[in-house]
């Protein structure tokens, strides 16, 4: 062979090489908030589900991390990690140094690093990779955490419609199919506020289900129509479930216990609630609590281990967490209300937030793709393995988390990744170079 022929023979295969380092899958995931796991026990009603299941992969149920409220799960998902690392332990939280609070919807506090900064989320690895991420209504998206801020994001508002939905799924397969992102997240939010209004054994819920399965039969379609199939992969899963509470008759009035005066700050309410009493009154505080029905107090230090909490940064000297379908608050003139398109206010009939291994806060996991076993059905799993799924998929080498790889590697193929290992690629790409140098 001459010296020209071995010529183009190496940068043949340098294309070869290159093209096959860096090919890759791309990952569709969805949030949807509130989704209890058994939303979906009649898939023969819901199409565009039972599609994604006899595809794919549907786990019994996922137990999420305590407390099981959204913003904790949202990171336990995209980290690995237990609340007490990533330091998200509420949806509402206060610093006792800097006097900041942390509070779900339009507060400029709630940007600040000290609260994002714990951990790394999934989305900032793949930016930090040099790979692009696309976000849709995702919380917190909009927020620069370590330095880094996806590709883009389109932020997050109270409630997205199911137009929002489908606009939504549709831009992230384009710019999936196009080279334009590696990832795309979605968030959907109108499951959990149907279930907060109305109950999640009501009508409303169950219309809202069946609205989301449309759209999830549009999805599978636009998949198909773009001949997706063998270069997508998607994951579905929730943050928590739901539980009935009831109007006046399970409401724990703290006010009639303690003088609220004593308390220097309460986050929340609802199934935990967050105190810092004056140190002086703290003991008197803490003994008239412990007295109290239908719901635990408890010291930092006598938080239980399982519920991997108390190591928290932002955790409160007394932290009270309510039976389930028990609710705390300060008093009942001071409940949570809502507001229908009429004017008219409303009581809460669902809440989440309760112990996690309550059955009603088990939330659901759904994935379909090529790196997906077909129509299997998975034992349980936990919002911190969620993770390492994600990352084994996209072929990125998870950092370290509290996540458990045998609760999850078998829901995949096994075959091998089509992203070569990066040191692999760079190690012939290198030895190729060079010999193209000497010839």
């Amino acid at each position: 062979m001459t010296r020209t022929a071995n010529f183009y023979t190496i940068i043949s295969v340098l294309l070869v090489v290159s093209g096959y380092c860096n090919a890759s899958r791309k990952l569709l995931v969805f949030l949807i908030d509130g989704f209890r796991y058994d939303y979906i026990h009649d898939l023969q009603n819901l199409p565009g589900f039972k599609e994604i299941v006899d595809n794919g992969v549907k786990v019994d149920y996922m137990t999420p991390d305590f407390p099981s409220l959204s913003f904790p799960n949202y990171y336990s998902l995209m980290t690995g990690r237990h609340c007490e690392v990533h330091q998200f332990t509420g949806n509402y939280m206060w610093d006792k140094d800097s006097l900041k609070e942390f509070l779900i919807g339009e507060n400029p506090d709630s940007h600040l690093p000290m609260w994002w900064d714990g951990s790394e989320p999934l989305w900032v690895t793949m930016q930090k990779l040099g790979k692009k991420v696309h976000m849709y209504y995702w919380p917190g998206c909009e927020v620069e955490i370590l330095g880094y801020k996806p590709t883009f994001c389109e932020k997050y508002i109270y409630n997205p419609s199911i137009n929002n939905l489908t606009d939504a799924f549709q831009d992230a397969l384009d710019v999936l199919k196009d080279g334009g992102a590696d990832m795309a997240g979605v968030y959907y939010e109108n499951i959990d506020v149907s279930g907060h209004h109305y109950g999640p054994g009501s009508g409303e819920v169950q219309r809202a289900v069946h609205s989301l399965d449309g759209a999830f039969q549009t999805l599978n379609q636009r998949i198909k129509e773009k001949s997706m199939q063998e270069d997508l992969n998607v994951i579905v899963f929730s943050d928590h479930g739901m539980t009935d509470i009831s109007w006046m008759e399970k409401v724990i009035e703290l006010q009639a216990y303690i003088n609220m005066t004593q308390i220097i700050k309460m986050m929340d309410r609802g199934p935990v609630v967050s105190l810092w009493p004056k140190p002086t009154r703290f003991e008197e505080i803490y003994n008239a609590l412990k007295g109290v029905n239908n719901m635990k107090v408890y010291k930092t230090h006598e938080i239980p281990e399982r519920f991997h909490y108390k190591g928290g940064r932002f955790v409160s000297p007394l932290t009270l967490v309510a039976d389930p379908g028990w609710f705390i608050t300060e008093s009942k003139a001071k409940l949570p209300y809502w507001q229908n398109g009429t004017g008219e206010q409303g009581w809460q009939h669902g809440w989440h937030g309760y112990d996690n291994e309550f059955l009603d806060m088990r939330g659901f996991f759904l994935a379909q793709g090529p790196d997906f076993k077909k129509d299997f059905r998975a034992g349980p799993i936990r919002s911190v393995d969620v993770y390492n799924v994600m990352c084994k998929v996209l072929d990125i080498e998870p950092l370290p988390n509290n996540g458990s790889w045998t609760r999850v590697e078998f829901m995949l193929t096994g075959s091998a990744p089509r992203v070569a290992p990066a040191h692999a690629c760079s190690s012939v790409l290198a030895a190729l170079v060079l010999l193209t140098a000497v010839i």
